[in-house]
Parts: C-alpha cells; sequence; structure tokens
C-alpha cells in the first residue's frame, strides 16, 4: 500500500455546510417537497396536492426550506410560487432516491432509474 500518495479531505467549513444540507433533508416530507420543486414551481396548495400531506405542514417544511436557501419564491398578486434555488440539490436528490430504489430491491444493476436528474 502506498502511504505518499495525497487523500483529498474536506476542510471543516465545506465538511460543516455538506452536513446541514443533509440534516435539512432529512425528512421524507422535504424531500418529496424538493423533489416537485426541482420538477415546476408550485404553491402551497398544489404542493399539498401532490404529496398528499396538508397545506400546514407543506408551510412548515417550506419555511425551513427557505431558511437553508434550498427553496426561493416568486409573488404573483396574492400567491406565493416556490421553486428549488439550485441545481445541485437535483443531483442530490436523483442519486440518494436512486439508491434508495436499490435498497428496497426496485432497481438492480444498471436498471434505469425513475429519478433521473
Amino acid at each position: 500500500m502506498d502511504f505518499t500518495s495525497q487523500v483529498q479531505v474536506p476542510d471543516g467549513p465545506h465538511a460543516r455546510l455538506a452536513s446541514e444540507s443533509f440534516r435539512i433533508l432529512a425528512d421524507p416530507t422535504r424531500v418529496r417537497i424538493m423533489w416537485v420543486l426541482l420538477q415546476e414551481e408550485c404553491n402551497v396548495k398544489r404542493l399539498a396536492e401532490l404529496i398528499e400531506v396538508s397545506p400546514t405542514v407543506v408551510s412548515q417544511h417550506l419555511a425551513k426550506l427557505r431558511a437553508a436557501n434550498l427553496v426561493q419564491t416568486r409573488r404573483a398578486g396574492t400567491f406565493v410560487y416556490y421553486s428549488a434555488s439550485d441545481a445541485h440539490v437535483h443531483r442530490l436528490l436523483s442519486e440518494a432516491l436512486s439508491y434508495a430504489e436499490h435498497q428496497s430491491g426496485t432497481a438492480h444493476g444498471n436498471d434505469p432509474h425513475t429519478y433521473t436528474p
């Protein structure tokens, strides 16, 4: 084994920010909300219908996602529309959901994945 090769280790600030992203996304409802918002812009009512939870629950999760700068808003009259603010999250969630398909036995080997970027 060659012990002289350099191993790249994330620095403290980047490791902390990455772990904070995982922490905020470590909730099934937030994963579902983010996945929808990566596909389309939605208001709270539409999100609640799509993920089958109450608008109150959606609003509470959106507040946390906004505080983490993972979603952005656009106001149109009296409506507020939400969208994902970063394409990196799309790749992250796509990989995590594809991994979940393998863990659950839904996908094997190089099977096509349901959740593609």
